[in-house]
């Protein structure tokens, strides 16, 4: 038994020679020296090398943050309706505001007296004198013009302007707006504009253009009274000389 077991580790030895002198095996030592920077990988697997780049985090450029604008825009995003209070037969504010979301200028209420319109004209258009105003900012019903402090005619709340017929000059024409609560006061203005120093000025000319003629009329009598004492000198020159 133990010639047995010689025999057969001697063949297995055989064997192992055999094999490893027909395929060397590599060691690890001879795998680093072939491709020392590349490491060892299972067989069938394949490496790739990825670069990353490398960058000094520690050295950041400072940035300065800039904080939004302001919204100088109304908190609503509305604006505001295009109404203009001197132009007439408009459609009213309150129903532009809500049809199209616009902003009205602030206006006191129906049971608050208006504030004062502004005349802005009193002249003659050709045929009569024509009153020009603006609206409030108020509730406003009707418009009153007076002349001479007396009322001359009454306006829907919607005119800007209206004719008043004759007016003597240098007379006070006032507008007025009404509602429910009350009257305004009035914004008054004086027909023709600048009539009473139109009048001065007409009175100043015909003072003027007056002491001309009597100025003229003077010369006159006084050339006439002349020429007739120099014919009265002539004459009784004459009659001496004849004599």
């Amino acid at each position: 038994m133990a010639a047995n077991r010689d025999l057969a580790f001697t063949l297995g030895m055989v064997c192992l020679v055999l094999i490893t002198g027909y395929s060397p095996l590599p060691t690890t030592s001879q795998l680093a020296e072939t491709n020392p920077k590349r490491p060892l990988t299972p067989h069938g697997f394949t490496t790739e090398t990825f670069d990353f780049p490398t960058e000094d985090y520690s050295r950041m450029e400072e940035t300065t943050v800039t904080p939004p604008a302001r919204n100088t825009a109304s908190p609503y995003g509305k604006k505001r309706c295009e109404y203009n209070l001197c132009l007439e037969s408009q459609i009213p504010c309150p129903v532009l505001a809500t049809s199209t979301g616009c902003l009205c200028p602030g206006m006191t209420l129906h049971n608050e007296v208006p504030d004062t319109p502004t005349l802005k004209s009193v002249s003659w258009n050709g045929s009569e004198v024509v009153a020009r105003w603006c609206a409030p900012h108020s509730y406003v019903t009707a418009y009153i013009v007076k002349v001479g402090g007396q009322e001359r005619r009454r306006f829907m709340k919607d005119q800007r302007s209206g004719g008043l017929g004759d007016v003597e000059h240098n007379t006070k024409v006032c507008v007025v707006a009404v509602n429910d609560a009350g009257d305004s006061e009035g914004s008054c203005l004086t027909y023709p504009p600048g009539g009473s120093s139109l009048l001065l000025k007409a009175g100043l000319i015909g003072g003027a253009l007056g002491f001309l003629l009597l100025l003229l009329l003077a010369v006159l009598l006084w050339r006439h009274t002349r020429q007739r004492k120099q014919e009265a000198s002539i004459s009784m020159h004459d009659t001496a000389a004849t004599e």
